[in-house]
């Protein structure tokens, strides 16, 4: 099992949460998160898309928009990092919530960490 890890990229420090680690199911879990990150003075989470359920991509359960308010909230960026197109191909509604989200600078889906990379280098330490 990978631990979870912080480091920095471009200006920007980070928390990468390990793929292997329990789901997160509802917002006390981003708490839990965020009090990790902040143990790390990361500004960013990195989270797979793996630990979020189908539940989480379900927008009517509204499980997303808790967890996602929570990092909000605390000031904290936030990137789901994964192939999410299944879900998205079955959603309008949240193929329109993630282009949403992409267009600005609190949260992130991202298909890798390479994307990631890439939008770090971009938008760096803005927030």
């Amino acid at each position: 099992m990978m631990p979870d890890k912080s480091y920095e990229r471009h200006g920007v420090r980070v928390f990468e949460c390990a793929a292997e680690g329990a789901p997160l199911q509802q917002d006390r879990d981003a708490v839990d998160l965020i009090a990790e990150a902040w143990k790390h003075r990361a500004g960013l989470i990195v989270i797979p898309a793996d630990r979020l359920g189908d539940a989480f991509f379900r927008l009517s359960t509204r499980i997303a928009g808790e967890i996602l308010q929570k990092f909000v909230t605390y000031r904290l960026r936030v990137a789901i990092v994964g192939d999410i197109s299944g879900y998205v191909a079955e959603s309008r509604a949240l193929r329109d919530f993630v282009h949403g989200s992409n267009r600005g600078e609190q949260v992130w889906f991202v298909a890798s960490l390479e994307e990631l990379d890439k939008r770090l280098e971009q938008h760096g330490v803005e927030s």
